[in-house]
This record gives C-alpha cells, structure tokens and sequence, in this order.
C-alpha cells in the first residue's frame, strides 16, 4: 500500500464495521496494557494482579479455579499471579476443609488495605467512561462485547461466583465480568 493511500489519523478511515471494529478492539488491548505496566510502577500491581485482588476481596474464600472462570483465564495463568501476590503478603491461601486439594483465597490486612477504587487504574477509567454512558448505550455496548466473547469462546451468559451461579441480566453481565458489581456500573 503506498503512503498516499493511508487515510490520515485526522480523516475517517473507509475500513467498513469489521475493521473499525477490530481497530478499536486492537487500540482498547494496547491501553489495558499500557495502562496495566503504568500501574505495575505507581501501585506496585498490574492490571491483572488488581483485579484478583478486587475480586478475592467481594468473594473471600474463592478458588482459582472460580477466579479463573471469572476472568477468563486458563487456571495455569493464573497460577503465577497468585503465587506473586502471596509472596508480596496481598493474599493468604487456605486448604479447602471440604476437599484438601483445593486452595481457597483470601485477602491479607495488607491486600484489603488496597482493595479499594483508586486512580490511575484500569478499573477507573472504566468507571469514569460509563459514568458519562447512557444506559442504552451501555447495555448495547455490553451486548455487542458479550456476544464477541461469545462467539470467542472466552465468556458464558452465566457467570460462576463462589458456590451459586449467578445469571445476570444482560444490561449487568459486562459489570460482572469485568470484575465490578453490578451496582457499582449504575
């Protein structure tokens, strides 16, 4: 492609839906990660890491297993995070009395010391975007994602908490997945 026939950043790009779409996917990946290696030097964790930590915190006792579901990451991925955290004193893992193989999770004084909403997060700039959302907006926006990780493979309608599955409305299912109550959207 010759450099006359790029659109500049200034024009709108003739891409069509499906490209559009997957530029804006591409340009949301790069800010999680940019946004997650500037938290991993302002808070000390990375995106991923907070999120455990805010999840663990609204569920004590979870599994990785349940945390992995939630997240929608293979358990071996998750391993290490958690290992890290343990480490740093953010988390405490616990034998399940009822099956011994299972760890259960918790947080520490420490890591309840920093589940708390902060600045300079992910979580925050989510937060602060869908504050300026309707909820039209917001729930076709939550359909357009879910049916996308649907069709991925990465995301059910339903989402496992603890020991209850939980089937969220669809206007709350992005809230859920993304780690937030569904309160905390509205």
């Amino acid at each position: 492609m010759s450099e006359t026939s790029v659109p500049d950043k200034d024009k709108k790009a003739p891409l069509g839906e499906v490209l559009e779409f997957m530029r804006l996917l591409w340009a949301v990946d790069h800010g999680l990660q940019s946004t997650s290696k500037r938290m991993e030097s302002t808070l000390g964790l990375t995106g991923p890491q907070r999120l455990v930590l805010r999840l663990v915190g609204r569920f004590p006792g979870i599994t990785a297993g349940r945390l992995a579901q939630i997240m929608h990451v293979h358990p071996s991925t998750l391993t290490g995070v958690l290992k890290r955290m343990e480490k740093r004193g953010l988390l405490e893992r616990k034998s399940d009395p009822l099956d011994g193989r299972k760890a259960l999770f918790a947080l520490t004084d420490q890591g309840r010391a920093m589940d708390v909403p902060a600045t300079g997060t992910v979580e925050s700039a989510v937060e602060r975007v869908l504050s300026r959302l309707t909820r039209v907006r917001l729930q076709s926006a939550q359909e357009a994602l879910t049916a996308l990780a649907e069709e991925l493979g990465a995301a059910e309608a339903t989402v496992d908490y603890g020991q209850t599955a939980v089937s969220l409305p669809k206007e709350e299912n992005g809230a859920a997945l993304a780690g937030e109550s569904p309160s905390a959207t509205r």
